[in-house]
């Protein structure tokens, strides 16, 4: 159906499915799921009957490119950096933890699925690939991909893609629901550090309700664009130099400095404004779950899909497993599990969908170092292998 790839009735389309997920995160049926999720599951139901595109296009690479990072310079304006004295180091450790498992878990894997012909040459390049992803998102996917020339290789390269978005956000899901189990069986108790909590009604926050009037919305938009902007910049120029810093860190940086800047703190509405941009964002990371494209080409999707089901499988029994014995509480874990396998945004997702506001910064520092570590890891794992 052409008429799926026109902006404007995709933008509608995507509008409408964050309407109707805080609409149903309303109904008490649905209020347990959170709005994140209904976002993710919705999408992924429309995407995969046809009515959105499952493949890449100018408005997801926009969303991805400038909605993404935009929102999480407007949620960290809103961040005291006191709280990251409290739960710094736990969610670091975890983090740590996570990236070794990710690690084990491709050993494991390469155990299990032989490198065989319809990998055609590029079996250690995809070990990597994966490696690299669920150490710090989809940056350092393409990184190893595009140096291993497997972005020229069109069938295993897709199939990669859409297998990682599947097990992505079929992790999102356990990422979930798995501390609300854990929970009842091992207890860990949990402190909001004065976060606001959803309410029975299953509204947000008060900080998500406040009225955008046009100065702080004019204000929001051009500071975290001109931010955004400076943060490229920066990153290219230190590139041409010879030193490689992610864009993301440098926006992150700048965001901390521009929130203990009392005149841009006190902006009113930049939690509600980054937090549409987030469920903007996993709204398309619902529709880049294409399910179809996993049976098209037979037995290279099988391998890939056990190869990629085993990292993930290892990873989070290391992590949860480890959780067990540091007792920090599952919540905590989660987020840094889903910093190693979705990245930061995710990450900062998951953080708020547990209302836990004062994860938001720490979800974001530790996605800025997988960015950067799983470039490393990545390359390592595709050498080794």
């Amino acid at each position: 159906m052409e008429f799926t790839t026109n902006a404007i009735y995709l933008i509608a389309v995507l509008a409408f499915v964050l309407f109707v997920s805080e609409w149903l995160v309303k109904k008490p049926f649905f209020n347990k799921f959170g709005i994140a999720l209904m976002v993710i599951i919705l999408t992924a139901v429309l995407a995969n009957v046809g009515l959105v595109p499952t493949t890449s296009n100018p408005v997801y690479d926009g969303i991805f490119s400038y909605v993404a990072p935009g929102a999480l310079f407007l949620l960290l304006l809103d961040v005291n950096l006191s709280q990251l004295k409290k739960v710094g180091f736990p969610i670091l450790f975890a983090f740590i933890l996570g990236s070794l498992g990710t690690v084990l878990g491709v050993l494991a894997a390469t155990l299990i699925v032989k490198d065989n012909s319809y990998f055609d040459g590029v079996y250690n390049a995809l070990a990597g690939m994966i490696a690299g992803t669920y150490t710090g998102g989809s940056i350092n996917f393409n990184a190893v991909a595009l140096h291993y020339k497997v972005v020229e290789k069109g069938v295993i390269y897709t199939n990669a893609v859409a297998v990682d978005n599947v097990i992505t956000t079929v992790w999102f899901f356990l990422t979930i629901a798995i501390p609300v189990a854990f929970q009842k069986i091992m207890p860990r108790s949990v402190s909001n550090n004065g976060s606001e909590t959803v309410q029975d009604d299953g509204k947000p926050p008060v900080d998500e309700q406040e009225t955008l009037n046009l100065k702080s919305l004019s204000l929001l938009i051009g500071i975290s664009c001109f931010a955004m902007f400076i943060s490229d910049a920066a990153a290219g120029f230190f590139q041409e130099q010879g030193i490689v810093i992610p864009s993301i860190l440098i926006l992150t940086t700048i965001a901390l400095i521009a929130a203990q800047v009392p005149a841009i703190s006190k902006l009113k509405g930049n939690m509600l404004l980054g937090s549409w941009a987030v469920y903007l964002f996993l709204a398309v990371v619902g529709a880049y779950c294409d399910f179809a494209a996993l049976g098209q080409s037979g037995a290279l999707s099988v391998a890939l899909l056990i190869f990629v089901s085993v990292t993930v499988l290892i990873h989070g029994l290391f992590t949860y497993g480890a959780g067990f014995f540091t007792k920090y509480d599952w919540q905590l874990i989660s987020v840094a599990s889903q910093a190693n396998i979705g990245g930061g945004t995710t990450a900062l997702a998951l953080a708020k969908n547990f209302n836990r506001n004062e994860l938001i910064l720490p979800s974001i520092i530790i996605g800025s170092i997988g960015n950067a570590l799983g470039t490393y890891i990545g390359f390592l794992v595709a050498g080794y292998i």
